[in-house]
């Protein structure tokens, strides 16, 4: 198991760190689009009506992956602990994640069984992407926010909450450079054109990047747990030897009294 969580966690680190500096960018340039007063009204720029707090919850499909899990569920409590009886909706990828909503008794939306997520491609970040922005349009929520497991090294993987909906503004001093520089910038055909077709491209590329730091960090967490289970079976495997071994010489030194006796009994 060891073996192939570090064959599956090459493959999926390559795609994580591949997919980044792209879906930063993507998000950097709508931030800095936020600030046109022209965009005000549309409904991706500014908060649902409802009350209600939409999150997607990443996790696992099965265990075996350390601390990877817990940690998640951990900040979760948190961020719920920060925002008492606020009305908080889960979309959920990952059985264990399910699991623990549906013992906590949370109110899950929506459970993506099919495809799973170790086949996470664009198209399955597409789907998930049109179901929380069709849920953001019906007004019910005033916000859409992503929990997923950042991956930052083999050893370090950290729960993070990103707000998908609305795009966040850039603030203060980043804000004010952003519309100095974009006075300078001409838009082709106009920003509402341009803003309606980047923001579903917005939202599937950092639904898309969440997924695959999620797996890519579920993968990393496996193999370090599978490493520590196979170097405890290891120095398990050698003290059941060493047991072994002696319980062994002290029976043949009790066969090797036992003939001895015997023989001087006879003598």
């Amino acid at each position: 198991m060891e073996m192939v969580a570090t064959t599956k966690l090459r493959r999926f680190q390559d795609r994580a760190v591949a997919s980044r500096p792209y879906a930063t960018e993507i998000a950097q340039l709508l931030s800095r689009l936020a600030g046109d007063e022209s965009l005000a009204e549309l409904s991706a720029f500014r908060r649902g009506k409802g009350e209600a707090l939409a999150v997607l919850l990443v996790t696992s499909d099965r265990g075996l992956c350390g601390a990877y899990n817990s940690g998640v569920f951990q900040a979760l409590e948190r961020w719920l602990s920060a925002r008492p009886g606020a009305d908080v909706r889960f979309f959920v990828y990952g059985r264990k994640g399910y699991q623990y909503a549906q013992k906590r008794g949370f109110k899950v939306e929506r459970y993506f069984v099919e495809p799973p997520l170790e086949k996470v491609d664009y198209r399955l970040a597409k789907f998930t992407a049109r179901a929380l922005s069709d849920a953001f349009g019906t007004g019910a929520y005033r916000e859409v926010v992503v929990l997923y497991t950042a991956f930052e090294s083999m050893a370090k993987y950290v729960p993070t909450f990103t707000t998908l909906l609305p795009v966040q503004k850039q603030g203060g001093a980043q804000q004010k450079g952003a519309a100095k520089d974009a006075s300078n910038v001409i838009l082709e055909p106009d920003v509402t054109t341009l803003v309606e077709k980047l923001v579903p491209r917005y939202l599937e590329t950092r639904v898309f990047n969440a997924l695959l730091e999620s797996i890519t960090s579920e993968y990393a967490s496996r193999r370090m747990s599978m490493k520590n289970a196979t170097d405890a079976a290891t120095t398990m495997q050698s003290e059941l030897k060493s047991v072994y071994n002696r319980k062994r010489q002290e029976g043949i030194t009790k066969d090797l009294l036992d003939i001895v006796g015997a023989a001087e009994a006879l003598r």
